[in-house]
This record gives C-alpha cells, structure tokens and sequence, in this order.
C-alpha cells in the first residue's frame, strides 16, 4: 500500500495449522493470540508474511467483500486453522495487513526546505497509487472503510503512521521562518497528498510527477499565507 518499500516476500508453508509455525515446536498451540499479532522470527514470521501478500493480492483483485479467510489461507499455504486463529476476523486481518504497511513504509526525506520534502511525499504517493496493484488495494480498503467500522480504525491508524512520519518536514520548516510558528504539521501533510487520493478515487486522470509537484506546491503555498495555523 501506500509509502511501502515492498510487498511482504512470501512464502509458502503447505499443511501448516495451529502450533506447528513457531519453529515446529508447537509451543503456540491453544495460546490466546490477538488477532493480527505475531511472535518474531522463524515460521512464525514467514506465515504472516505470506499471508499478507495473500490478503493483498485478493484485496487488489476482488475488494474487500470477497476478501476470506479460508481462501488467503488456500493462496497463502498455510492451515486455515492458524489463520482463523490468529486472525479471527478478516477486519482484523486487514488492521494487521495496514500495521505491517506502516512498519515497513519509506521513511520520510528532508530535503532542506518544505517544498522539496512535500514533493518527496507527494511524489511517493504518485507512484504508489499509480502502481496496479497497490491502486487496486486502496480504492478497496478505502471502500471497505466507508461501510465497516474496523476497516475504518484500521485505515485511520495506518494514516496516523504516516502522517506522523513526515509532520517533522513541517516543524522543521516553521523552525527556518518557511511557514508561520504554529502551522499545524499534520494538516500541511494530510492536504499535501489530499489531492492525488481524490484523483484516484473521482478521475481517470493520470497519477504522474506533475500532478504530485502540483499539489506539493499548493500545500506549502497555502501554508505559507497561514492557512494552516492553529486556531489560538
């Protein structure tokens, strides 16, 4: 999804169930395991791997209506009994599956001044959204948002990540006089990328370098005649 450096590698793990993943000791079976979570390292972190990419690939294909358990499990390798388990439900498969998005996303670039590292940003999310399958996978999760509360907190979460990755280009920029002292980082960041989400969503219009310059520039435009400063 959106800033990722990478897809999840998978890899396969046929005839694997409930206890069997964590280095084939069957130390995890019948542990309570929140949905979603994953002890580090071994088998344990090549099923989630595997699994993700299975959930991504169905999101991107088919949308979230058709995302199942049974069938990430079937495409994915593994026992469908170690997904339900860990999982439980597929909202909270797609939480985990914006989490490890999050973790494994682009971190941000400074580049000396607020329109370079907003055209860093904007740039990124061109190309992200612009890409096939990733493109896919948004429109999906975004629409599974709109009618299913989870896969809302989900998206919402993962936005918060990332919005708080690059909120220090704004600080910093406030700091050397670029933009007004108060300027609300987070909105600055948030309108920045605000306009390629809705020509994803509304237009055919091509996803390209100059659509993510332009709507850097008008962030920082807007900031610097204070539109974004805190209400005292």
């Amino acid at each position: 999804m959106e800033f990722a450096k990478g897809e999840p590698e998978g890899e396969t793990e046929a005839g694997t169930e409930a206890g069997t993943e964590a280095g084939g000791t069957g130390s995890e079976a019948g542990a309570e395991v929140e949905p979603g979570t994953t002890r580090p390292g071994g088998r344990t972190a090549r099923v989630r791997a595997a699994v993700l990419r299975a959930a991504g690939d169905v999101l991107a294909e088919r949308g979230f209506a058709h995302l199942d358990l049974a069938d990430v499990a079937r495409r994915a390798g593994v026992g469908k009994t170690t997904v339900y388990r860990r999982w439980g439900t597929v909202t909270g498969l797609v939480t985990d599956l914006l989490s490890d998005m999050a973790q494994q996303s682009v971190p941000r670039t400074e580049t000396g001044s607020l329109l370079g590292d907003l055209t860093a940003n904007t740039r990124l999310v061109a190309r992200t959204l612009a890409d096939p399958r990733q493109g896919a996978l948004f429109k999906a999760v975004i629409a599974a948002a709109t009618c299913d509360a989870k896969a809302a907190e989900a998206l919402h979460g993962f936005y918060a990540v990332r919005v708080e990755e690059w909120a220090p280009c704004v600080a910093r920029a406030a700091a050397r006089g670029e933009v007004p002292e108060g300027t609300d980082a987070h909105e600055v960041v948030r309108a920045a990328s605000a306009p390629l989400y809705y020509r994803l969503l509304t237009t055919t219009l091509p996803l390209d370098e100059a659509a993510a310059d332009r709507a850097a520039t008008a962030a920082v435009v807007a900031a610097r005649a204070g539109a974004y400063v805190r209400n005292p």
